[in-house]
């Protein structure tokens, strides 16, 4: 999993200052669409990993599409990134993206305890939320008065997205690598 920096760290104004009330509408799609993920899918991605050794390519797709839905939605609401997403979750149609491998074999030993595994990790992107939020706030403020985020500020915060993003990717059964703080292959960044 790799997350790709395409922004060009400009900033609307009037979007930055109605963000909270511009992202209602995908909040609320993220909220139907992770009912779907964690409850429905989660369950029967682990059981057909656990059996089959590897996940379905469809199920694969649509958890895919989900977690990068999830870091379009949450760039564009810590402003990360400045144009509204599409809802689509499809790759290459948002500066910030998730690329996903295709589905590996995976070890069953491993996924059997995959929710126990991923705890650590969860708490770790839980405190990197937190940073976030404070960054975004404070990020919230600069943009409004310069009209564009600073370049270490977006870098910060999409290295904080990024983690969390592998965090839900290992979740899901998405990866069989463990999330990383290590930026290496796991962060790309292209100037625009």
């Amino acid at each position: 999993m790799r997350l790709v920096v395409t922004d060009d760290l400009r900033r609307s104004r009037l979007t930055v200052f109605l963000r909270l009330l511009l992202v209602i509408p995908h909040l609320v799609w993220l909220i139907f669409w992770a009912w779907m993920a964690f409850f429905n899918l989660l369950t029967f991605n682990w059981f057909v990993t656990l059996f089959a050794g590897r996940t379905e390519q469809d199920v694969h797709s649509f958890l895919g599409r989900f977690v990068r839905y999830y870091a379009h939605v949450y760039a564009y609401v810590h402003l990360i990134a400045n144009p509204w997403p599409p809802f689509s979750g499809k790759p290459g149609t948002y500066p910030i993206d998730v690329e996903l491998d295709p589905p590996v074999p995976q070890h069953r030993l491993v996924t059997f305890f995959r929710i126990v595994l991923v705890i650590p990790a969860y708490v770790f992107a839980t405190v990197l939320g937190v940073v976030v939020q404070v960054l975004a706030f404070v990020g919230w403020f600069v943009c409004l008065a310069l009209g564009r985020m600073p370049k270490g500020m977006r870098d910060l915060l999409a290295y904080c997205l990024r983690y969390q993003t592998q965090t839900y990717a290992y979740l899901f059964l998405l990866t069989s690598r463990y999330p990383s703080l290590a930026s290496g292959s796991g962060f790309q960044f292209e100037e625009a």
